[in-house]
């Protein structure tokens, strides 16, 4: 299921207009290009495994928003409160990523929520592909910032 489109979380005031923020945008990118680092290393070291899985897959949802809210703040948005995860996945929309990109990053969004605030633990195969989604969507998260590394 998509979330609603960008403007719905404007008029409820889960998004607000900012001034550009580009110095918490950089450190946001520098975050999630540390963060894939060791993800990557910590997969390599020790593989996907039925213990680390959740873990895995909330690191991989936290790389991802941290680009996507990077792009926010660069475009003078900043969110807050019930639905702003959503509402931030849904900004994706105004750009060149496809209905199934937008809906398996919301899918992994309810998913994490699910691992955090439910004690839900998910399955090496979905880990693998939320992993994989994560490789793929990064770099076109990472150039829509258009912010040199």
């Amino acid at each position: 299921m998509l979330p609603k489109e960008f403007g719905y979380y404007i008029k409820k005031g889960v998004i607000k207009k900012i001034t550009p923020d580009k110095q918490k945008a950089e450190f946001l990118i520098s975050q999630a290009e540390i963060s894939l680092s060791g993800l990557k290393e910590r997969i390599k070291l020790i593989g996907i495994k039925e213990n680390n899985s959740s873990s895995i897959v909330k690191d991989c949802y936290d790389i991802l928003m941290e680009l996507t809210r990077a792009k926010l703040f660069l475009d003078g948005y900043s969110s807050s409160g019930n639905f702003s995860h959503e509402a931030e996945i849904s900004y994706l929309k105004n750009f060149n990523f496809s209905e199934n990109e937008i809906n398996f990053f919301n899918e992994l969004r309810r998913n994490r929520n699910s691992v955090n605030y439910y004690g839900k633990m998910v399955d090496t195969v979905y880990t693998k592909k939320v992993t994989e989604f994560t490789y793929k969507l990064y770099p076109k998260l990472r150039k829509l910032t258009g912010m040199k590394k």
